[in-house]
């Protein structure tokens, strides 16, 4: 068999976050091959073991976002020492506690900095750990509340919408991972670690820059407008024969091509549709004509012919076609199997990241709470086995 090779081989991880965008970092470190540790509270865990759906008891929530991870159980208060001599053999810290825990432990960054130098201590928090709010309860309801998010989701004149996947929760882990992997080389050049402070409020502010700057540039405060784009039209859903599809112009030439797909010459005669500008100002009245077309078509008739001609143009497709799709499931591979000890086979979702000489890849299944403590404490840590045991005795582990 051929040896695997993995961009973060040799790295070591303790991941002392919990439910979804502390651990969704910590697995995109897995999944490019660091050994991620992922400790939780002796008894009860991580939160997420109790979020649905279930496979044989086991949460594949939890799954999902604990893939390729090694389990201990840890009780941060009873077991201080412990983890600071786990810190001192380890690379990363990545926590995602309320801003002050960490240091109420004795466990913060200038605490762990003092056994290990070179640790990077990944903060994760929902307002991060300074400012007026830096102290609030974040979650990613309220960070796609407060980031604007919600404000231009939905329908022009109906209730705000938040995005049905949880986009500041994903954009704070990925961002935590970004960052960490930016400290690792910082690190390897100079020797020194360092603090990194992620608010998933300003993952997700910064996740909205085309839509910020309608207001930093001319003070327009930005609407919601359904499916459609500030900044381009037609570009929006619109309904088929037999369900919806999506298309984008972003250029003159697009709609031309367009217009003569729809056989609507009369179209590039009005005023109202001249520009790119225009036709964003008056993209109702736009949307109207395209129906009028493609409703006489199936969705897949529309979408071959607009590819066929240069537009872009997709189905909207539900979870189960998605899951199931030749490209997505097929070709790029990403929903994998994983054997997990407890719940058997199971089908989770793959790392998007692709690399020619290191991919990124689900390593394994999640750890039963616990699974690997006497290995790491005892084989990775070098802990005596009657330590091991007599933190059990005494629920440290």
């Amino acid at each position: 068999m051929e040896r695997e090779e993995s961009a973060l081989a040799g790295v070591r991880v303790l991941d002392v976050t919990r439910v979804l965008a502390g651990p969704h970092c910590g697995a995109i470190l897995a999944d490019l091959g660091a050994e991620v540790i992922k400790i939780e509270q002796p008894n009860s865990g991580d939160d997420a073991r109790q979020f649905n759906p279930f496979v044989k008891g086991e949460s594949s929530y939890f799954m999902n976002l604990n893939r390729g991870k090694k389990g201990v159980t840890l009780d941060l208060k009873k077991g201080k020492q412990v983890f600071l001599q786990m810190v001192a053999k380890s690379d990363i810290v990545i926590e995602n506690f309320k801003p002050g825990t960490m240091a109420k432990l004795g466990l913060d960054y200038e605490a762990l900095k003092k056994v290990n130098p070179g640790i990077i201590f990944v903060s994760i928090s929902g307002f991060g750990q300074s400012g007026p709010y830096h102290l609030m309860p974040g979650y990613d309801l309220i960070g796609q509340a407060m980031s604007g998010l919600m404000s231009v989701t939905g329908e022009p004149g109906r209730e705000p919408l938040r995005a049905g996947g949880p986009m500041c929760d994903v954009m704070g882990g990925m961002s935590g991972a970004m960052a960490a992997l930016a400290a690792l080389q910082y690190r390897n050049r100079t020797g020194k670690g360092q603090m990194i402070d992620i608010s998933l409020l300003d993952a997700l502010v910064a996740s909205m820059m085309t839509i910020n700057h309608h207001y930093l540039v001319d003070g327009r405060i930005p609407q919601r407008r359904g499916n459609a784009y500030e900044s381009a039209a037609p570009a929006d859903s619109f309904r088929a024969a037999d369900g919806y599809y999506v298309v984008t112009i972003g250029n003159d030439k697009l709609w031309r091509a367009l217009v003569d797909l729809m056989k609507l010459p009369q179209l590039l005669e009005m005023e109202e549709f001249s520009t790119n500008f225009k036709r964003v100002q008056n993209a109702k009245q736009l949307k109207k004509h395209i129906e009028a077309w493609s409703s006489a078509l199936t969705v897949g008739e529309v979408v071959k012919s607009m590819l066929d001609v240069g537009i872009a143009a997709a189905p909207i497709l539900d979870i189960k076609q998605v899951c199931t799709d030749p490209h997505i499931a097929g070709a790029r591979g990403m929903f994998v199997e994983v054997d997990h000890p407890t719940a058997g086979k199971v089908r989770i979702t793959n790392s998007a990241l692709r690399l020619s000489e290191t991919n990124a890849h689900v390593r394994g299944p999640s750890p039963t709470l616990g699974e690997h403590n006497e290995a790491v404490y005892g084989t990775v840590f070098g802990f005596a086995p009657e330590d091991i045991a007599a933190w059990k005795e005494v629920g440290v582990i």
